[in-house]
Formats: C-alpha cells, structure tokens, sequence
C-alpha cells in the first residue's frame, strides 16, 4: 500500500487487509510515525519520484506481491510504475491523470463519442463575456480541485466575472502553478438528478458495487453535496443506461484495474459524466457500503485489485448519509441538539469532525463538512427522513472571525 503517512485510510486498510489474513507492506514519507505499520515500511520521498521508485523496487525484491494499492490521488503514478515493473494489474500514470484534470478528461470524453456538455478552456486573465462560446447558464470549475471547491454556476455577464474572480483568488490560495492555476473549464449547466455510481473495474471490466441517489436538487451557485441514498430509486431501464455511460467513460479514460467513483447527471435525453475518480467513495461515506451490503469497503477494494470479483446481495438493505454543510463562516462555538439527534429513530451514528475554536469555511472557498449523520432502516423513506430529522434538532453556534490588524504591542 502506497500511501502519505498523513493518510486517514491507512488504518482502514491495514484492518481490512489483517481481517483477509492479507499481510500488508506500507510505502510512505515518515520512518518515525507512531502508526507501527507505517514505521515499520518503507520509506520514501514522494517529492522525489525517481528516487522513490528506485528505492521500492529495491525493498521488494524477492518478495510475492499480489496487488499494489495507492490510497491517495497523490501516490496514483508512482504506484502504476511499480506495478508495471512488477508485471501487476494497475490503472496507467496517463489514464489515472484524467480523473485528475477535468479539462484533459473533457476531451478524451469528446473523442471517444461519451456524452458530454458544451465546454470551453480560458485563460483566466484574459477570459471576458466577450470569449465565451457557450450561452448561460454555464458552470466555472477549476481544472484540477475536488470536492467542488470552487465549482460556481453564472447565469448571466456579471455572475461570470464575479465567479472568474472568485476563483481566481481560490487558485491563489492553492499553491497550484502553470497551467492548472492559469487557466478554468467552462461548462453548459446540466439540469438533472444527480448521482453516484461506486464501482470496480478487475481486467478492464467494471462491476458495479451500489448506485446512489442524491435526492436534494443541486443547482448551483454552488454545489456541495449533501444526502446520499442507496439503493437507488432509479428505474432499471434508467439504471442500465447511466451504468452503460460510466463504462463507457472509463473505456474514454484508459482505466482498466482498480476501484471507481462517477458522479453523473441524468438529463430527459441522457446521462452526463461530471467526475470520474479511480478510486473509492471519498471520506467517512465509505461506510454506506458496509451498511448496505454487509461488506467492508476496503475489503473489497483490496480483493478486487487481486482480482477476486465483488459478490453483492440482490436486494441491498436501505442507508444513507447526510454530509453536514457548512452554511456559514465564522468560528465555530459548540454544536447543540446532538443528543436529541442521536435518539432520532433509525439514526446509527453522527460524527463532528471541525472542533469548537476552529473556522468554518463554506463552498466555494472550503472543501470539508461539519460531519456527517449516518442512517439506516428497513425502507429508503423511512432512512432519508430519519436523516432530515436528526439533521433539523442540530444548531451549529458561531461567532465571527475577528482579523487583528496594526496591532502595537
């Protein structure tokens, strides 16, 4: 497993592969983390590429790898290397940068005849109304950010330039360079349902895990995700088709081993691709999975890049997650109505993960949730209203964030 000892799925993974009698061999950049795994593997510099895969190669000789696993978007070329030296099964440094550059992915979509929307390249500090090709409403996203941090739709000339600024200050913040910090992808807007499509692709074919349904409307400005639902209440014709389009795109994008996560948008005519990621469902989500199909997500993942196919129940029992947005910026005080939240029937857990004393920072500039609420009963119904529920006895107190300036001591 290759992953940056800061990484929260490491300990996720090491169980998964401990619970598979799997024996696991950590790559990382910290030869003194307190995480025995980590500390006990092989240590590299990730700054240093070249270095790093000479140094792997090196530490696993005359050892029997069965799969090479990267936990972080960061670690996904160096992981390809290593396994094509060692003859295994992984997703290409080329196919692998396509999840991670919306623009390059736009046009490998376009070429292989995928559904796609109007799109557009600018160059930040020359872009105008006056170059733009596409008529409003359009979507601005930066080319190479998650987690829809600094995705904002414009509906006319002035919302277009406040959004290029917008980002543009965004990008500063980034530490990004070159071509990813110059330039923004524009897009028609979609109007649809969206989304969430959690699969495997094990020697080029894709298997899919679950399908969830995103049942709050996400139509900008901006746009944070919220509910997920599974399984879906999509209509099998429907399901067959937006599955078909994923495929469809993965073949565009070259990926052939390894977990999936699409976003898509299902219009009257047909389902658009938004995002496509090789890797699994991001954050504590991961969880849904194991509610829903009696599966560690992780345990999965780890047993299809060996190439042992994914086993599902016909009829996956119903859990969802709300991921809590942050609605307003400032410093967050304390959190009420957590008990009363917990008792909300059919509720399995809540989870704050920004503590008190620290900024919340909502879309587009943040890219982190207040936490999450887990939920899980014997209907769809009954576990997206028991998540509404739980989520209306909450109360995030704040106060303002105070900028001290010209202090003299």
């Amino acid at each position: 497993m290759v992953a940056p000892s800061g990484s929260y799925r490491i300990a996720a993974y090491t169980r998964a592969a401990q619970a598979l009698g799997r024996p696991i061999l950590v790559v990382s950049n910290n030869a003194h983390s307190l995480v025995a795994e980590v500390a006990s593997g092989i240590t590299v510099d990730f700054g240093q590429p070249e270095q790093a895969y000479t140094d792997i190669i090196a530490a696993l000789e005359g050892l029997d790898v069965a799969c090479l696993l990267a936990t972080d978007d960061s670690c996904v070329a160096l992981c390809s290397r290593v396994a094509a030296c060692l003859g295994l099964p992984q997703n290409s440094a080329e196919a692998a940068l396509l999840t991670q550059r919306k623009d390059l992915a736009r046009d490998a979509l376009a070429r292989a005849g995928c559904n796609t929307p109007s799109y557009q390249l600018i160059e930040i500090s020359k872009a105008s109304p006056a170059t733009l090709s596409i008529a409003y409403p359009v979507v601005l996203k930066p080319l190479a950010l998650s987690a829809s941090r600094g995705v904002i739709r414009a509906n006319n000339d002035a919302e277009f330039m406040r959004a290029l600024h917008r980002i543009d200050a965004i990008l500063a913040t980034t530490g990004q360079h070159g071509h990813i910090r110059d330039h923004l992808l524009v897009e028609s807007y979609i109007d649809g349902c969206e989304y969430a499509v959690e699969g495997f692709i094990i020697d080029g074919q894709f298997h899919l895990l679950t399908l969830f349904d995103k049942p709050e409307p996400l139509t900008g400005p901006y746009f944070e995700e919220t509910f997920y639902l599974t399984p879906s209440r999509l209509g099998a014709p429907q399901k067959l088709q937006l599955i078909e389009e994923v495929e469809r795109c993965c073949v565009a994008y070259g990926l052939t081993h390894g977990p999936i996560h699409a976003e898509v948008r299902l219009t009257r005519a047909k389902p658009i691709l938004l995002e496509l990621a090789a890797r699994t469902i991001g954050g504590q989500c991961g969880q849904l999975i194991e509610f829903s199909l009696k599966q560690k997500l992780e345990e999965l993942v780890i047993n299809g890049m060996c190439g042992i196919l994914p086993v599902t129940p016909s009829e996956p029992e119903a859990a969802g997650v709300l991921m809590i947005p942050i609605t307003d910026s400032g410093i967050l005080k304390r959190v009420e109505g957590l008990t009363a939240a917990l008792q909300c029937d059919y509720v399995r857990d809540i989870e704050i993960h920004i503590n008190p004393g620290y900024e919340l920072v909502p879309l587009p500039e943040g890219s982190s949730y207040l936490g999450f609420i887990f939920a899980q009963a014997p209907s769809y119904e009954q576990t997206y209203k028991a998540l509404q529920s739980a989520y209306s006895k909450l109360r995030f107190v704040t106060q303002p964030r105070w900028e001290l300036e010209n202090l003299v001591v």
